[in-house]
């Protein structure tokens, strides 16, 4: 123990009687509590300019609170907002919905996207102009039914046409976009024929949409061909079988809004021979509404066999039998029927065979088909050509391997027919 007794306590701790630290012992506190403070000073200075710079710059860069409000005051929008994509969120049990960023959003990257969205933009409207655009996303309401009633437009379009020719009958033809062959050979057979016995008549080509490769060639080589003929009117559906429904009910949209002006139009098959001298010549004493007739099918057994082209489950139709049903290689309708099953098909789920659909809207409407003058003028099975046969009937399926434009020549060649 040294001599003042103070060795063993801190200098804190050493006190003298008037209150004050020794003079050496003052000298030794002040100059160490100043190096502390300097040293404390030092480093939260340092920590403290450090964790601001950092703040700011990734304040800066993140922007966070923008998005963040923007969303939390639309969150209705949320899909349609170019940041979506980097927000996800969830929703409480309180169903308050809370946002979460999953990925920074620099000033750069905004600039950025932007510059590539106005980029983007302007490539799709330059394409647009050539490209049609994708067939309606299809959302099947079932396996054997099809999405209608459903909001349709047309890419290609004859607007005016009937306004301005004033048809007494128009046909509408259903074809493959990629099948210009058919289209070819009927413009130079009976679709060629205008004026019969004192009537107009007018042709039209109804397509969809396809997809996979070649399909832009396609589309440019179809435009084309618009320009030459002026006879092509294609929608926005995909074109398949499983959609005719869709097709045929596509067409009675555009004979209720274009056409109206005509007297009657007939649906017919591309790979059908017509007579329409004959077709023309029943329909002058035909009715003038509530008329649709063919080759009508009474009570036409529903098909139960899973591996039937035509299978239709009992959930869809409980009955065994079909309601009386014009059949759709060729049916002939009066224009005031378009509208009317428009109107039914809001009440009648689409199946996905055409012509047994229409004969439900038409059960519906407590219309029945009208049965053809004579049996015989509309045939499912091809007639073997001859002039006198073909000069008979109206319309008649053909095999594959006819020379339609031969018999046709053949079949318009001054004489009798029998």
């Amino acid at each position: 123990m040294l001599e003042n007794g103070f060795a063993d306590r801190e200098p804190s701790q050493v006190m003298v009687e008037d209150g004050k630290v020794p003079e050496s012992k003052r000298s030794c506190f002040s100059r160490r509590h100043c190096l502390f403070f300097v040293l404390v000073l030092t480093a939260v200075l340092f920590f403290y300019c450090t964790d601001i710079k950092e703040m700011t710059t990734d304040w800066n860069q993140t922007k966070w609170w923008i998005p963040f409000k923007d969303h939390r005051q639309n969150l209705g929008s949320l899909n349609n907002d170019p940041l979506s994509s980097e927000l996800t969120g969830f929703q409480t049990q309180s169903g308050s919905t809370v946002l979460l960023q999953t990925e920074n959003i620099t000033a750069t990257n905004m600039t950025n996207r932007t510059a590539t969205n106005t980029k983007a933009s302007v490539v799709t409207q330059q394409l647009a102009k050539t490209i049609p655009p994708s067939p309606v996303p299809y959302k099947s309401p079932g396996l054997y039914l099809v999405e209608y009633p459903y909001k349709y437009g047309f890419i290609i379009n004859e607007p005016k046409t009937c306004e301005q020719q004033k048809p007494f009958l128009v046909l509408m033809v259903p074809v493959a976009l990629h099948n210009r062959a058919h289209r070819d050979i009927i413009r130079s057979t009976w679709g060629g024929e205008s004026l019969v016995l004192g009537k107009v008549v007018k042709l039209f080509f109804l397509l969809g949409l396809q997809t996979g490769e070649g399909v832009q060639q396609l589309q440019d080589q179809l435009l084309q061909e618009s320009r030459e003929h002026h006879d092509l009117l294609q929608s926005d559906f995909l074109d398949c079988y499983k959609n005719l429904t869709i097709k045929t009910m596509v067409m009675l949209e555009w004979l209720d809004s274009h056409c109206s002006i005509t007297s009657y139009a007939m649906k017919i098959d591309s790979d059908m021979f017509l007579n329409v001298p004959r077709l023309v010549h029943m329909l002058s004493s035909a009715p003038k509404t509530n008329y649709m007739t063919g080759l009508v099918a009474r009570g036409a057994a529903v098909l139960r066999g899973p591996r039937s082209k035509w299978f239709v489950p009992v959930e869809l139709y409980s009955s065994s039998v079909y309601p009386r049903y014009a059949l759709g290689l060729g049916y002939v309708l009066s224009i005031d029927l378009p509208k009317k099953l428009i109107l039914a098909s809001r009440h009648v789920k689409a199946i996905y065979i055409e012509d047994v659909y229409l004969g439900l809207c038409m059960q519906y409407l407590g219309i029945p088909p009208t049965e053809p003058p004579n049996w015989g003028y509309f045939q499912v099975f091809p007639v073997r050509y001859s002039r006198c046969a073909y000069s008979r009937l109206i319309a008649t399926t053909t095999h594959d391997d006819t020379n339609r434009v031969r018999d046709w020549k053949d079949f318009k060649k001054p004489g009798p027919y029998c």
